[in-house]
């Protein structure tokens, strides 16, 4: 595969609002024509989540909940079995649409998302209810089961489908954990900040085990682009918005470098007036212009998508922000020159 997969085309970032994974997967496969994802429905409760989904998924790492959030569990729970179902249930649906709809033969890729290393290991409790970030040896078996449990998945996924399958690392707390800013057991306890050379290996060693093409997911502000850059990931999924005037020469940097922007150009939640594309591209032609890049970058280098995931998006609104999306996109290819 090259560098491209994540490039020139629109897509979702994987979260969708309400419970009805047939009507989500049957929507997505229809208004994504080149690169639909597998649903994420968080409404569903415990297990449906970033992290607990990503813990249905993780090899040989079993998750419960406390009070606290997700924590690390000894055997099975029942939430680990709530949370491998509902994983279970989406994935027959998506098969049965995938085929009924005649998507077999028509060479899309299917994305699919897990949360990443840096924000599992911070999200989820030892044992001992420190994060699984303040111990070392934690944080590596933990992205050692990341990345076989993510293999494994995307196989399954390939062999229903008949699909090459891509894959999304979410990293909201990765500026949090290269600042140091989390907490600890308490609020006066923090927890150390990881140096970018041992962040910028561990990534890496995740992407290399899952043997796929990844692109890393980061809506928060102070996304590290340049540590996504230096990686082995092939794209950087940002939410336009949260872009700072000292963020610019990352940005230029990244592009310079070949990688693909997934640029977050529509809002995640309905504004008080629906944009009309050209609205919506602008923010995207203003960086590049700004940058000094040419207009042919945004057909090349820049897929478009919602700023963040569309949990808490009314089901019209995520409906109409992937056809927005769907629409800058195509403006990109067509005539990014004109716009």
């Amino acid at each position: 595969m090259t560098a491209g997969v994540f490039s020139s085309l629109s897509t979702g970032i994987g979260s969708w609002p309400g419970v009805d994974v047939r009507e989500a997967c049957a929507i997505v496969l229809g208004e994504l024509p080149v690169l639909p994802h597998l649903v994420e429905l968080p409404a569903r409760g415990i297990g449906a989540d970033m992290i607990g989904r990503t813990g249905a998924i993780m090899a040989d790492v079993e998750l419960d909940v406390r009070t606290s959030g997700y924590r690390v569990a000894q055997r099975k729970s029942l939430t680990g079995r709530r949370a491998a179902d509902l994983l279970r249930e989406d994935l027959d649906v998506l098969e049965e649409l995938w085929e009924t709809g005649g998507f077999a033969s028509s060479g899309r890729r299917l994305k699919i998302q897990v949360a990443g290393p840096f924000t599992m290991a911070a999200q989820v409790e030892l044992r001992s209810a420190h994060r699984v970030l303040t111990d070392r040896g934690a944080v590596r078996d933990f992205a050692g089961s990341l990345a076989e449990g993510v293999r494994q998945h995307c196989a399954e996924i390939s062999s229903r489908l008949g699909v090459e399958v891509v894959v999304q690392l979410d990293e909201p707390s990765l500026p949090a954990v290269l600042e140091g800013s989390l907490s600890g057991v308490t609020m006066l306890d923090s927890v150390r900040a990881m140096p970018e050379p041992d962040a910028l290996d561990l990534l890496d060693t995740v992407i290399a085990g899952i043997g796929l093409p990844v692109a890393v997911h980061c809506c928060a502000p102070a996304v590290p682009l340049e540590l996504i850059r230096r990686s082995a990931a092939q794209a950087a999924a940002i939410d336009v918005s949260m872009l700072r005037s000292r963020d610019l020469d990352s940005v230029g940097e990244f592009l310079q470098a070949g990688k693909t922007l997934m640029l977050g150009l529509v809002p995640s939640i309905a504004p008080d007036r629906t944009p009309k594309w050209r609205e919506v591209a602008t923010p995207a032609v203003t960086l590049v212009d700004r940058l000094g890049f040419p207009r042919s970058v945004l057909a090349t280098q820049v897929s478009v998508v919602p700023a963040c995931g569309l949990a808490e998006a009314t089901p019209d609104w995520a409906r109409t922000a992937l056809a927005l999306a769907k629409d800058v996109a195509d403006a990109f290819q067509d005539a990014p020159d004109s716009l």
